[in-house]
């Protein structure tokens, strides 16, 4: 999903230069800080695709770093995505971005990233990703939810940690996705069939007992890439502890991955008997967040995904 930025009007122009020359500032201490070696910012592109925060490259003529900006309070929302890019890193399983560090300067929250030039990935590389993605969900955990709560786009993700997945899944991610809608005013047959849907929600688990994965989370065709060698790359995570196929299933929500990856991860981890409702179940999680997040036709597609499994469910 991608919002477009309105132009600022003059006023804000100046207003956002004077808050970005502290902030480039900060930026070059820190590389200089990180690295010991001189950073001056040469060149500043800004880069197209977020939806919720603007990005940029920014180089001294050798070296590149990626940086994500927003206002200082989403400062916590950048520590946890800095938190799930390192976990994600140390399964030594698929490849992310490096974090480099966080801060606050000028009344702004920044992230900065290693600068991985990506491209689309081909078979090749989405045969690697499967197989990494099933890698990564083969590794043992113990627990549903995360150490710390993070976001997903904008909106806060909680993963305090439960025994219980379909308990996780009915109070931490629809439970709150469903009270988060009744507040923005979507009530209705919204709230009914979700509340229907969230008390019979075992009967889409039989024969389906999970065991904990690390989850990318957020795991669309967006925040994925690969490098000009073919290796593949995640980005923008949203990880918790949870069962792989919300993670599969979201690969499937937006477009979908070419089927070279799904062969690829299934090859290496079958998928067990009723995926495809749960596929449904899960993805309704990120369809009533772009409710939440956007509006607009979401509330009509989230009313259909309840009442399909709503009727599997008789």
């Amino acid at each position: 999903m991608v919002m477009v930025f309105p132009a600022p009007s003059g006023a804000n122009r100046k207003r956002m230069r004077s808050l970005m020359t502290p902030l480039w500032t900060a930026l070059e201490h820190h590389i200089y800080a990180v690295t010991r070696q001189p950073f001056i910012i040469r060149q500043r592109q800004p880069l197209g695709g977020g939806c919720i925060n603007p990005a940029w490259r920014i180089s001294d003529g050798q070296r590149i770093f990626f940086v994500k900006v927003n206002a200082a309070a989403g400062l916590p929302m950048f520590e946890a995505e800095a938190a799930s890019l390192a976990e994600l890193a140390a399964t030594r399983t698929v490849r992310v971005p490096e974090p480099m560090g966080h801060g606050v300067a000028a009344e702004q929250a920044w992230l900065m990233l290693e600068y991985l030039p990506l491209v689309s990935g081909g078979t090749r590389a989405m045969e690697r990703l499967g197989r990494s993605l099933a890698a990564l969900h083969a590794q043992p955990r113990k627990g549903f939810g995360w150490h710390r709560d993070n976001a997903i786009g904008a909106t806060l993700q909680l993963n305090a940690y439960c025994d219980n997945w379909i308990e996780f899944w009915r109070e931490r991610r629809l439970g709150f996705q469903l009270d988060l809608a009744a507040r923005k005013g979507y009530v209705g047959a919204l709230q009914q069939q979700g509340e229907l849907l969230r008390a019979r929600l075992d009967g889409l688990f039989v024969g389906h007992s999970p065991t904990p994965a690390l989850l990318h989370g957020d795991l669309w065709r967006g925040n994925v890439g690969g490098t000009g060698e073919g290796e593949p790359v995640m980005f923008d995570p949203a990880v918790y502890q949870g069962d792989r196929e919300a993670d599969l299933a979201m690969t499937e929500l937006f477009g979908g991955f070419p089927e070279a990856f799904y062969a690829a991860y299934r090859e290496a981890l079958p998928l067990t008997t009723g995926y495809p409702q749960r596929r449904t179940l899960y993805n309704l999680y990120h369809v009533l967040n772009h409710l939440n997040l956007f509006g607009g036709s979401y509330r009509a597609q989230a009313e259909r995904m309840m009442a399909q499994l709503l009727a599997e469910l008789r």
